[in-house]
C-alpha cells in the first residue's frame, strides 16, 4: 500500500525547505508554514495594503535565480522566527513579519539572486493565504517511483528536493498518481481530493545542494513521456494529523 515517505514545508516561496515528521492538516488550507511568505521582485504589483494571492510571476523564484534552490530553512513556530542557510551565505535568523527581519532577509538573499533578472525587493505575506503556484489552497504530492523513472531517463540520480513537494509518496507504480485526479486519498485521519497535475518549470533543473543548473529535467520529461508534468496537487477536504509512514487509501 502507498505511504507517506517524507513531509516538507517551504516557509518562503522558492526560498528554502524543511523536512518535518508530522503535520496537522486543516480542511481548505495548505500545510501550516508552507509558502507563508513570498519575495516580491522590484517590478512586482503585489499590493501590501490589500494583500491577496498572486501568481508566481510577481515573485522571485528558482526558475529565474537557480541559486535560490540551495536555501534551507528551519521554522521556530513558538517564536515565529525563521532560520535560513545557503552554501554561499552565513546563516541568518529573522522574524519575517518584522520590518527589520524583512529588510535583513532582502540584504541576505540579494547576492544569490540573478542580477540579470528582477531583483528581490520585499518580503510579503497575505494573512490566511499561502503563495502556492495554484489559486487554490493546495498540497503537492510527489511519487518517488515517478522520480526514479525521471532519474533513469536522465541516466543519473537527482535530489527529490528539486520538485519542492509537500508529501513524498512511496509504494506506487511510476506515474500511478496521475490516475488519482478527481479521487480522494485518506491519509491518517486526513483526506485530500486530488485536483490536477503539476507542470514543471526551470527551477527543477537546479541542484538543491549547489544551486547550479546541472540536469535537464524538463527535457527528460518531454522526451520520455511527452509532457513536463511531475506530481499532483491535492486539496485538504478533511482535517487530521498526518505523519511520516502513514498509509494511503484511495476512496
Amino acid at each position: 500500500m502507498p505511504r507517506i515517505a517524507e513531509i516538507w514545508r517551504h516557509p518562503i516561496k522558492a526560498h528554502g525547505r524543511e523536512q518535518i515528521d508530522q503535520v496537522q492538516l486543516t480542511a481548505g488550507e495548505c500545510l501550516p508554514w508552507d509558502r507563508r511568505w513570498a519575495v516580491a521582485h522590484e517590478r512586482s504589483c503585489f499590493d501590501t495594503e490589500h494583500p491577496r494571492w498572486q501568481p508566481c510571476g510577481e515573485f522571485s523564484r528558482g526558475a529565474k535565480s537557480p541559486r535560490l534552490q540551495a536555501i534551507r530553512s528551519r521554522v521556530d513556530p513558538g517564536q515565529g522566527h525563521l532560520t535560513l542557510s545557503h552554501p554561499e551565505r552565513p546563516d541568518i535568523t529573522i522574524d519575517p513579519d518584522s520590518h527589520d527581519g524583512a529588510a535583513r532577509f532582502i540584504q541576505w538573499v540579494t547576492p544569490i539572486s540573478n542580477g540579470n533578472r528582477m531583483l528581490p525587493a520585499r518580503l510579503v505575506r497575505a494573512p490566511g493565504t499561502a503563495m502556492t503556484d495554484t489559486d487554490f489552497a493546495s498540497v503537492s504530492l510527489i511519487n518517488l517511483a515517478t522520480h526514479r523513472a525521471v532519474e533513469a531517463q536522465l541516466g543519473h540520480e537527482i535530489s527529490t528536493s528539486r520538485w519542492r513537494g509537500n508529501l513524498l509518496l512511496d509504494g506506487l507504480e511510476a506515474w500511478g498518481e496521475m490516475d488519482w485526479i478527481g479521487k480522494t486519498l485518506r491519509i491518517g485521519a486526513a483526506e485530500l481530493e486530488i485536483k490536477e497535475r503539476i507542470t514543471r518549470c526551470m527551477a527543477t533543473t537546479a541542484n538543491p545542494e549547489t544551486g547550479e543548473r546541472d540536469a535537464d529535467t524538463l527535457g527528460a520529461l518531454k522526451s520520455g513521456w511527452g509532457h513536463q508534468d511531475c506530481g499532483v496537487y491535492g486539496v485538504v477536504t478533511k482535517s487530521g494529523l498526518l505523519s511520516q509512514g502513514n498509509e494511503i487509501e484511495v476512496v
